[in-house]
């Protein structure tokens, strides 16, 4: 019996492994590895390895590779473990680890299972889930649009904030820390750097050379540091967009953020904003990732950008063009770098046709400052020329030695960071294009700084003054800070009868954007009343400082008293401008909302301003004069006339509306009454400069 059992035993283990191939021969699971499936368009690729051992044992039998696939209706409909609604690929040699599966439908999801096939059968591996990719369309031009839009939206609210919460320290800074161009120099690097945006550096820039705050020396320095800090953004870009995915953390930065905004703090509100904007950039850089259609090396796209790319010299001219008109279209040269550094990463353009896109971006960004200067008087159209000057002259500069450039900054690449942007241009082009875009402001700006006078030379000859009207906002008697008390006042009594002038103008602006019917021509006199409202805001400042100044000094009591009456004129000369601006917002309400005012009401509201301008009439008269030839009796009398006629249009206003006159409307109501408020309250600030000349404040 038990020889029988022995016998048994060892005949068991013989057939065992006389048919162990055989047996071997079925997969499981676990012996497809590393399988992925990779979305293509209209299409996908698997790729996947078989477990080594396995595999000596199948290929020793006839087996092939077989690929079932189906989209998750047809398999929920049929069944995971049925064969209907699956199509199959088969005979793939075994040797094979990847297949394209075509002729799909886009943007279609997708079960796909494989499998070996051997004369036993086939052993199938556990079922996967893919999507296929849709075509590029309309659809992904939109959505690549949208996340341009939300990555510029969220950099102006992130500037905007970080703006707020800086305050008027900014003016502070620019208007004091400029005494030489290396000064000048590192505060618009500082100051750009911190809000993120060079454009509201040079815009404000341009708006204090426009109200004679800074020299055009001064505003050089300020816009050649504003071109290094800007590059700030290109770091932080590559940083946290490319080399780190801080996506899953914008949500927390939004919670954050949201409830600063509720505060009172006006620092805490900026600091909120700051927080939202920088979530909201990055949330936008993510959809902008992920909107650029996956392009290959043999795309025609690239292909076109490879032809050009041969042309010598003529593709770098192409594409710095190309860089600028983008820049212009998006206005904001951070936009167009991201969008450039997310081109190369999907292999759209390759690094060389990226760096003249970028060299290209630095002369597109000056349009923003040359727009602000439109408006502004010729100091102000030569400190934007000089933004304009400055890139152009540098980006002419790098292309006469482009090649060697491009080797400069590839070495720099490689040498701090391990990695060459024209070989490995997914993972080191967005960071290759950061250092080129340092290593340009900053090369540039150590070249041109020494040159600074002779820039200034060249644009106040390439910019001609149109006359007096062109130069009436500069301070120009305010220029001697060591002479006497007596001397100094007199220079600062013709600085504020200047601005007198200034803000009599805004008056007629008003008055032309009341009566205008065209919409350009109100938005044009819109952007010129706040223009206007911000010099006026910049003229205070600079008089008020050099007015406290002058009373740091030892000052009888005489000469402190116009002092103080001075500097309560200058005031009110602000709020003059900040009135206007007001009144110019209920205008632009009243357009907006289609608000019409009746002809009585406009020849009323004629009136009034016809006051308005006999008071700064005389105010002007008495800021020419001597104080003590100064009389305020007929400045009463203008002021007393303003308020009977605010007193007559108000009493026909509530007459009107106890009557339900059908000119009534309570929109137009609101409105009517806030102009001829706000205007008798300019009336009273215009006696307020003669009181303050005067004395009798």
């Amino acid at each position: 019996m038990k020889k029988t059992r022995v016998l048994a035993f060892f005949l068991t283990i013989a057939f065992l492994v006389s048919f162990s191939p055989i047996l071997h021969a079925k997969l499981t699971e676990d012996d497809f590895e590393n399988v992925q499936i990779i979305p293509e368009k209209e299409a996908l690729m698997l790729h996947w390895n078989i477990d080594y051992e396995t595999f000596n044992r199948i290929q020793e039998q006839e087996s092939y590779i077989v690929i079932a696939y189906a989209t998750q209706a047809e398999v929920k409909k049929a069944g995971f473990n049925e064969d209907e609604g699956w199509s199959y690929v088969a005979d793939i040699p075994i040797d094979e680890t990847a297949y394209l599966i075509d002729d799909l439908k886009g943007g279609e999801s997708y079960f796909v299972k494989l499998g070996v096939q051997t004369e036993k059968g086939i052993s199938w591996s556990s079922v996967q889930e893919g999507e296929t990719a849709k075509p590029w369309g309309l659809f992904n031009f939109l959505t690549l649009i949208g996340a341009l839009a939300m990555f510029l939206f969220g950099m102006k609210i992130m500037s905007d904030g970080l703006q707020r919460m800086a305050g008027k320290n900014l003016r502070n800074i620019l208007g004091t820390f400029t005494s030489n161009p290396l000064k000048g120099l590192l505060t618009g690097m500082g100051i750009t750097a911190l809000i993120q945006s060079s454009s509201v550096t040079t815009v404000m820039t341009v708006s204090f050379v426009n109200a004679g705050i800074l020299s055009l020396t001064q505003s050089a320095g300020i816009i050649i540091g504003a071109n290094i800090g800007t590059t700030m953004t290109a770091w932080i870009v590559d940083f946290f967009g490319f080399k780190m995915d801080i996506g899953p953390y914008t949500l927390i930065m939004l919670a954050v953020g949201l409830p600063m905004l509720f505060l009172k703090n006006p620092k805490f509100k900026g600091l909120g904003n700051g927080v939202i904007g920088f979530a909201l950039l990055f949330m936008g850089l993510g959809f902008l990732k992920a909107s650029v259609p996956d392009i290959t090396h043999d795309t025609p796209i690239v292909q076109y950008f490879v032809s050009l790319g041969d042309i010598p010299y003529f593709s770098t001219l192409i594409f710095v063009a190309f860089g600028a008109l983008l820049t212009v279209i998006i206005q904001s040269s951070s936009a167009t770098v991201a969008l450039t550094m997310t081109l190369m990463a999907t292999g759209a353009i390759p690094f060389e046709i990226g760096a003249a896109m970028v060299l290209g971006e630095n002369i597109g960004t000056t349009i923003t400052a040359e727009l602000a200067a439109t408006v502004g008087n010729v100091h102000a159209k030569r400190a934007a020329r000089i933004h304009s000057t400055f890139n152009v002259t540098g980006v002419i500069m790098v292309l006469l030695v482009f090649p060697f450039f491009l080797k400069l900054v590839t070495f720099l690449t490689e040498t701090i960071f391990g990695g060459s942007p024209i070989l490995n241009t997914a993972e080191y082009g967005s960071t290759g294009l950061a250092v080129l875009h340092t290593t340009f402001n900053v090369t540039n700006a150590l070249v041109q700084i020494w040159f600074i006078p002779y820039l200034v030379k060249f644009v106040e000859f390439s910019v001609k003054s149109r006359g007096k009207k062109d130069e009436q906002f500069r301070l120009d008697y305010i220029n001697n800070p060591k002479a006497t008390p007596e001397l100094s006042i007199l220079e600062a009594k013709k600085e504020i009868a200047k601005f007198g002038g200034l803000t009599s103008l805004m008056s007629s602006f008003t008055r032309e954007l009341m009566l205008e019917p065209s919409s350009n021509k109100q938005y044009e006199l819109l952007e010129r009343i706040a223009k206007y409202e911000e010099i006026t805001d910049r003229v205070e400042v600079e008089i008020g400082r050099y007015l406290n100044h002058i009373a740091s000094g030892n000052l009888d009591v005489q000469l402190a008293t116009r002092i103080h009456g001075m500097n309560s004129a200058v005031n009110s000369l602000e709020r003059i401008g900040d009135i206007f601006y007001q009144i110019s917002k209920n205008i632009e309400k009243k357009n907006t909302e289609g608000i019409e005012f009746s002809e009585s009401q406009n020849k009323k509201l004629i009136e009034m301003f016809d006051l308005i301008d006999e008071a700064f009439q005389v105010m002007s008269q008495n800021l020419q004069k001597h104080s003590h030839e100064v009389s305020i009796h007929e400045a009463i009398k203008v002021e007393q006339k303003i308020n009977q006629k605010r007193d007559e249009l108000r009493q026909d206003h509530f007459d009107t509306m106890a009557n339900n006159d059908v000119e009534f409307q309570i929109g137009r109501s609101i409105i009517y009454n806030n102009i001829f408020s706000l205007l008798e309250r300019i009336g009273d600030h215009i006696l307020n400069v003669t009181e303050g000349i005067t004395g009798k404040y």
